[in-house]
């Protein structure tokens, strides 16, 4: 296969790295297969300048063992950054709750970014008034399961409605971030039917756990957008399968599992995926689910057209060697103590698998292979993603 683009995950480094790290998770990377990382920049400090881009391409020319680029994150006040920013697959905003002043939520400067700026967007999509009000109403509760009611489909669809809505009116290409309800399916479907300024992705996890799952995993499942109902999972399914949904990405998050276990709402959200997210796409290959050139467009071809990443997500004369061999017939078992990512843990342990990679190249070197068994990985390092932005 070519190698996997994921584009959204969470490396934590500089100033997180007590979660994660860019050594650690691009080990991470060439076990799971995926070959190049587009990382988001509610880091320490958030990367909401091009120097704070620039710095973060720094630390990963000497750390990443697989490609790398960075997003540049949106405030209310950095419009001036974001239209001169270059070297970068896009603009990140959080129109939701998050770090930092990445907070992009007033009408005034969404209307702004949409309007003055030309990379492509993408967003974190859940109304922050919903949220809010949904916390005032489930104030004091400790039930994990409060999690997902607070966070809740309304709030996903609200905010999905109104990025999609700025997106038609400025023209501007919209990527939605982590759909989590089968509603945004069908408003994105809506709007792919009108015109080609949006589109979408899905997460193993909105993919892969319900509700019903916090019985049994407790807060290794609490997520931001928070994971829906069974049904939710077949509407995200079915919008892959219809193609309104192109991109399958991780939104790899990790904590320690020290900080993850404490009690609810104090545990965080965020989960690792990146080593074990083709293993679970394979395993739906094998049960019939989809094909393996589906897979391929998910997770390979789709994300250098949304991102206009330069030679890479084919196996073909002219592109970058980022490959990965997978043996379909490979039996695995997750299991926490096998982890590459720093926090050492993974909510699918104890999950067998079929269809793994087993060996992985980045720029045409081996990074990665499973041999009888045996992890082992090379001291190479990848290189930092081109883009083909019309403005760059």
């Amino acid at each position: 296969m070519p190698g996997v683009i994921d584009d959204q995950v969470h490396f934590r480094e500089p100033g997180l790295t007590q979660k994660e790290d860019l050594a650690h998770a691009s080990r991470a990377c060439a076990k799971g297969g995926v070959t190049s990382f587009l990382e988001m920049p509610n880091t320490i400090p958030n990367a909401t300048t091009q120097k704070l881009v620039d710095d973060k391409l720094a630390i990963a020319s000497k750390a990443s063992l697989v490609n790398y680029g960075f997003y540049i994150g949106a405030t209310p006040n950095n419009v001036d950054d974001l239209k001169h920013a270059v070297r970068t697959p896009g603009i990140k905003i959080f129109i939701g709750s998050s770090t930092g002043d990445l907070l992009v939520d007033s009408q005034d400067a969404l209307e702004t970014i949409f309007s003055q700026t030309s990379l492509p967007i993408c967003a974190h999509c859940e109304d922050e008034a919903t949220v809010k009000r949904n916390a005032e109403r489930y104030a004091g509760s400790t039930d994990i399961a409060t999690h997902s009611k607070i966070r809740d489909h309304e709030a996903a669809a609200i905010a999905t409605a109104r990025a999609i809505d700025l997106a038609e009116r400025h023209q501007h290409r919209f990527h939605v971030l982590h759909v989590s309800t089968a509603a945004e399916v069908d408003l994105i479907r809506a709007a792919k039917a009108k015109h080609n300024y949006v589109t979408a992705e899905a997460c193993p996890h909105h993919l892969f756990f319900s509700i019903e799952d916090y019985e049994r995993l407790g807060s290794l499942v609490k997520m931001n957008p928070s994971i829906k109902t069974k049904a939710d999972n077949e509407g995200i399914f079915a919008g892959l399968l219809d193609g309104t949904i192109e991109v399958i990405a991780t939104d790899h998050a990790p904590h320690t599992i020290q900080e993850k276990n404490l009690p609810y709402p104090q545990c965080p959200s965020g989960l690792p995926a990146v080593e074990n997210y083709l293993a679970l796409m394979l395993d739906q290959v094998n049960q019939g689910r989809c094909s393996i050139e589906q897979v391929v467009a998910w997770m390979c071809e789709a994300p250098t057209r949304v991102w206009d990443i330069s030679n890479k997500g084919k196996i073909e004369v002219g592109y970058d060697a980022d490959l990965v061999l997978v043996d379909m017939d490979l039996e695995r078992t997750i299991r926490n103590e096998d982890q590459q990512t720093k926090c050492g843990w993974s909510p699918w342990a104890g999950e067998t698998l079929k269809g793994w990679p087993v060996k992985t190249w980045v720029m045409g070197k081996e990074v990665f292979r499973l041999d009888n068994g045996t992890e082992q990985f090379a001291n190479t390092f990848g290189s930092a993603i081109e883009y083909q932005h019309e403005t760059a």
